[in-house]
């Protein structure tokens, strides 16, 4: 009998054994899943952590895009355009011209707001509605919108308010406003009349729309005898055009400059812009001009 007892308990030694083993194993493949499992909700704690720097960085250049709205310094000065601080007492400087661009988008927008940037300048663009009617125009305008430049209303088809009805003057003002809306989202927040001939009614719409009204201090490229770079670059620099009738100096502190979407204008415009600077004028940001809309 005891023959057999050895060889009984040998085999339930290794009975024992196994189970262990296989105890083991469990546990360890438990172990296992349970650091596995661990460590995807620490990767997902980690990705939940991130999204949320993610999401508080977005707020925070959101609140600093705001911050950095700049409150207006400048008013346009209503019987002459010209820009002047509001608040003299505050240090702004007043040795500032605009500068303003009419009939655009033509065909030397794009070129004259390419020139403006290469120059670290800015001017108000002022549309005339029959250029932006087509999606070519639509683009244009969109594409100088985007570079930054504010854009202002010049009425439909550039005619001369005091000749038309009232109903008229209101077309050609807003349905302009309305299309520069629907191209860029925002509406104009500048006027300026046709050959600079406003009525009351006229006005009033301006007001309406929450616009600022604006006439100019000088222009030459208009005048044939100017419709050269050379010769409208040394008349815009001094604010003399002796071949326009101008024998003296119109460049002022807060001079309104007006150009036009012309060839010659945008060849001369780059050194218009440092002509100024040299003569110690600085080019002043629209978007400092108060309106009715801030």
């Amino acid at each position: 009998m005891r023959q057999y007892i050895l060889p009984i308990l040998f085999v339930f030694a290794l009975f024992l054994v196994a189970c262990s083993d296989q105890q083991t194993s469990n546990e360890t493949a438990d172990e296992k899943k349970d650091e596995a499992a661990n460590q995807k909700e620490d990767a997902n704690e980690v990705e939940e952590q991130q999204e949320t720097k993610e999401e508080q960085s977005q707020e925070t250049v959101k609140n600093e895009e705001i911050e950095e709205v700049e409150e207006p310094l400048y008013q346009v000065e209503a019987e002459t355009s010209s820009i002047i601080p509001l608040d003299k007492n505050v240090g702004t400087n007043e040795n500032v011209v605009l500068l303003t661009i009419d009939d655009v988008p033509e065909n030397n927008a794009i070129k004259m707001a390419e020139t403006l940037k290469e120059h670290d300048a800015s001017a108000i663009f002022f549309v005339n509605g029959h250029f932006i009617n087509t999606d070519e125009g639509a683009e244009k305008l969109k594409k100088i919108h985007e570079m930054g430049f504010p854009i202002g209303n010049h009425t439909y088809s550039h005619p001369d308010l005091t000749t038309i009805s009232e109903e008229e003057q209101t077309e050609e003002i807003v349905s302009v406003s309305d299309r520069v809306e629907e191209i860029i989202g925002e509406r104009p927040k500048f006027f300026r009349a046709p050959h600079g001939k406003n009525t009351e009614h006229s006005k009033e719409v301006v007001k309406e729309e929450g616009m600022a009204l604006m006439n100019w201090t000088y222009g030459y490229d208009y005048f044939k005898p100017y419709m050269n770079a050379e010769k409208l670059k040394q008349a815009m620099i001094t604010g003399e055009g002796p071949e326009a009738g101008v024998d003296y100096s119109l460049l002022k502190p807060g001079a309104n400059l007006l150009m036009h979407d012309r060839e010659w204008t945008s060849e001369a415009l780059g050194d218009i812009i440092e002509g100024l600077r040299e003569e110690g004028y600085e080019m002043v940001n629209p978007n400092l001009i108060q309106t009715p809309g801030n």
